[in-house]
């Protein structure tokens, strides 16, 4: 078994671009886990949680500057990005709008995944996740109000329940176990990483199922929309950098490059259905959440080798 969440690990670009042409090509593979999003989410939080302490914690809640720069390059540059790629692939309509709203969304849930592939600050990652998401529903309503003019309603009940159920319990549980039990924990830390990326792969099925129909719908302009996501994301790599004129730790720095381009793309249907607006809006968050979930893993492996 230890082989086999080895490989996986090793290999997980090639798993990523196997399964998300299988979720293409049998949407039912993945239909069948899309209940199992949330859980399987807060299963990734609990196993890449016990792989740091309180002790980490505190490290990281004694350097508030670290969080407010986070803050500020999730929310400031990546939603002026957002909008401008909008303007740029698609002029105006439901999926410029979209883009722009895809720009204002906080970091996605499974960062800290990919920073603990990287080999970067998973204790730090996973506070720049949790504040994130919890200011979501007061920063992206105005960043969407004032780039597009368009008025957000906030589901406050589906983040609220995201954010304790699949983000802070989970969180709180394996910082505990693994304050509790180190040495116990301490002896698989070369299985954390490969267990997350089996399930980072299910969960990639769980959501290219779903909107296999509408990706393959849009038929050649499906690329457009893919380009866009994908510039954005770049985009999201290239604001991070500039985190280096604040810190010199490569760590902390390999932390914000998967905070800053990585976004939470669930939260855009949420937002949407609750606003009543046109759902091609929450397109573009879809696309992403597909072109996100390939790059990362690329991202990784290339970090971790440096």
């Amino acid at each position: 078994m230890s082989r086999l969440i080895s490989f996986v690990e090793s290999h997980l670009v090639w798993f990523v671009i196997v399964v998300a042409g299988l979720g293409l090509a049998i949407p039912d593979a993945g239909k069948f886990l899309e209940p199992l999003i949330g859980p399987l989410l807060a299963l990734l939080m609990l196993i890449i949680s016990v792989t740091f302490d309180v002790h980490d914690v505190r490290l990281v809640l004694r350097k508030p500057s670290r969080q407010l720069l986070a803050l500020g390059l999730v929310y400031g540059p990546m939603s002026i990005a957002g909008w401008l790629t909008g303007r740029l692939f698609f002029g105006s309509g439901p999926l410029a709008a979209g883009q722009t709203l895809l720009g204002t969304l906080p970091t996605d849930v499974s960062s800290p995944l990919l920073v603990l592939m990287a080999r970067g600050n998973v204790a730090l990652a996973a506070v720049f996740n949790a504040i994130n998401t919890a200011l979501s529903p007061f920063i992206v309503p105005f960043l969407f109000l004032w780039l597009t003019g368009i008025p957000l309603e906030v589901p406050i009940g589906s983040i609220i329940f995201e954010l304790t159920v699949v983000i802070l319990v989970p969180t709180v549980l394996g910082v505990s176990l693994r304050t509790k039990f180190p040495k116990f924990f301490a002896r698989h830390d070369s299985a954390y990483a490969g267990l997350g990326s089996i399930i980072y792969l299910l969960i990639l099925l769980a959501v290219v199922g779903p909107n296999a129909a509408t990706i393959m719908g849009y038929g050649g302009y499906a690329f457009v929309i893919a380009g866009a996501a994908l510039c954005l994301n770049l985009i999201g790599y290239l604001v991070a950098m500039t985190s280096r004129l604040f810190t010199t730790d490569r760590k902390e720095v390999i932390t914000y490059l998967f905070t800053v381009s990585k976004k939470e793309f669930s939260i855009a249907a949420a937002f949407v259905a609750a606003s009543g607006l046109p759902s091609e809006i929450a397109i573009p968050a879809a696309f992403f959440a597909v072109i996100q979930m390939i790059t990362s893993p690329i991202a990784a492996k290339i970090l971790a080798r440096g």
